[in-house]
């Protein structure tokens, strides 16, 4: 599955899905009402590297940022968000999407992932502890789930470095 970097022109592409997804209010804590301005600033704003993937036939079908979680000190520890167009869920997308971006964050020097808001009823939470990350809290009734009341979120934690947490190999590394 091809995975590049984000150019402009994407934006049109990811910006449908994009609201989709944050309008039904089920998985991010953004207000299901951002509109495209802000979507596009959240999503794509300074910072962040931006990955789209594609299918065979040039489809967008989904995109995820890369980012520094913290400042200062502390910017070895990355942040990043995942989105797949619910037309093509259940084909790969997430995972390549995840395995694309760890090893670019392992590329551009980040030493752990965090995910700061993820809510315990993502179905995304099975791939995530799938690819080493583990559950530090979870903040309990801390999401208005429309389908499911309140419900907790997770912070979730990924080291980049420690081999026994299956950090992908750095370019050239030979892994």
């Amino acid at each position: 599955m091809p995975i590049r970097t984000a150019v402009p022109e994407d934006w049109p592409l990811i910006w449908p899905f994009w609201h989709r997804i944050v309008a039904a209010a089920e998985t991010y804590t953004w207000d299901p009402d951002t509109d495209e301005p802000a979507a596009r600033a959240l999503w794509t704003g300074p910072g962040k590297r931006v990955y789209v993937a594609e299918d065979p036939t040039g489809t967008v079908t989904g995109s995820a940022y890369l980012a520094a979680n913290y400042g200062g000190p502390a910017a070895h520890v990355a942040n990043a968000g995942f989105m797949v167009d619910p037309a093509h869920t259940g084909r790969g997308v997430g995972r390549a999407l995840a395995e694309h971006v760890l090893t670019e964050a392992v590329r551009h020097g980040y030493r752990a992932m965090v995910f700061n808001a993820v809510v315990e009823t993502n179905p995304a939470v099975r791939l995530w502890t799938s690819l080493g990350f583990t559950v530090l809290a979870t903040i309990p009734e801390a999401f208005e789930h429309p389908r499911h009341g309140l419900v907790g979120l997770h912070v979730m934690h990924r080291s980049l470095v420690r081999p026994s947490w299956k950090s992908p190999a750095p370019p050239g590394a030979g892994g």
